[in-house]
């Protein structure tokens, strides 16, 4: 809803990326991309020297994947030069390390951190890299460029950014549970896009999502709180034709759960008392399960 102006509660995670940057050799760039373990998980080298355009540098047929995740790093990089002419000098070189601080099945946003620490370098605005680049709402950039939790709204276009102190009193209640599964955040957008919905059906969601966003905002009960995150979830249910996860997989669960991101994967947000829910979830199988301070950067 957020694609389409809903205002949103986004609270940007303490596990994010980091772009080292040294010379290298002229014209070319040499990019490494290190796991939260330490180890290498993509490598390539690419050649600059012809202005506005990059080609990567290899003697040999890369596997799909390898492929893939090269020609995503050489749009972003080219975007980027579009955006600031003057970046990437073919005359000079570039040894890039970028370091994960999280699984790549976390869904933590590898991609929009990755995004954010190019548009850095590049010093062009990284929403315009992003929009350029892929498809999405932008909130995820805004979480990668500030320290706190903030109202995220998309505004005549542009990103619409309001810092909030959500520290909620309860926090000690709130949990993070993987559920062992990595979404595409693209092809949630993508399959969003091609549902009809009334105009006037959706304007009025737009406002309740709103609405409930600054309530999550206000509210210093968790009572409250989960009253709010199980309207939030049957609205949102509602409009993107899916079953909410709690009552898909786990509706037995004595608290309240909350889908995160594209639903059917990555994490969700549940309510309770610790003890019982490392119990639960690591029964059902579901050994990831983070509590809100330690998630949560503010």
């Amino acid at each position: 809803m957020v694609l389409d102006g809903a205002k949103a509660l986004a609270v940007p995670s303490k596990f994010g990326q980091s772009l080292n940057l040294l010379k290298g050799r002229p014209g070319q760039i040499q990019w490494s991309a290190i796991l939260s373990t330490g180890k290498p998980w993509f490598d390539v080298s690419l050649d600059i020297s012809t202005p506005s355009k990059i080609i990567p540098l290899t003697n040999r047929q890369p596997a799909t994947e390898e492929l893939n995740k090269t020609q995503t790093l050489i749009k972003i990089l080219e975007e980027a030069q579009k955006l600031n002419p003057e970046f990437l000098n073919p005359e000079q070189g570039y040894k890039v390390e970028t370091i994960l601080e999280f699984p790549t099945d976390w869904g933590l946003g590898s991609s929009s951190t990755l995004i954010t620490n190019i548009a850095q370098w590049a010093d062009v605005n990284p929403y315009s890299l992003l929009w350029n680049s892929f498809k999405g709402s932008g909130y995820d950039i805004a979480c990668a460029s500030h320290n706190q939790s903030l109202i995220y709204e998309l505004h005549q276009k542009s990103p619409k950014i309001q810092l909030v102190n959500f520290k909620p009193q309860f926090s000690d209640c709130i949990f993070f549970v993987h559920l062992n599964k990595k979404q595409n955040s693209r092809v949630g957008i993508e399959r969003y896009k091609t549902l009809n919905t009334d105009k006037n059906k959706k304007e009025s969601i737009i406002q309740c999502i709103s609405e409930l966003t600054l309530e999550f905002t206000k509210t210093n009960s968790l009572g409250s709180f989960e009253k709010l995150m199980v309207e939030h979830e049957k609205i949102i249910a509602s409009i993107i034709q899916l079953t909410p996860v709690k009552q898909q997989y786990f509706n037995d669960f004595q608290g309240s759960i909350k889908s995160l991101g594209a639903w059917g994967g990555d994490f969700i947000l549940v309510t309770g008392e610790q003890d019982y829910i490392e119990y639960y979830f690591k029964k059902q199988g579901y050994s990831t399960i983070l509590p809100y301070e330690e998630m949560v950067l503010y």
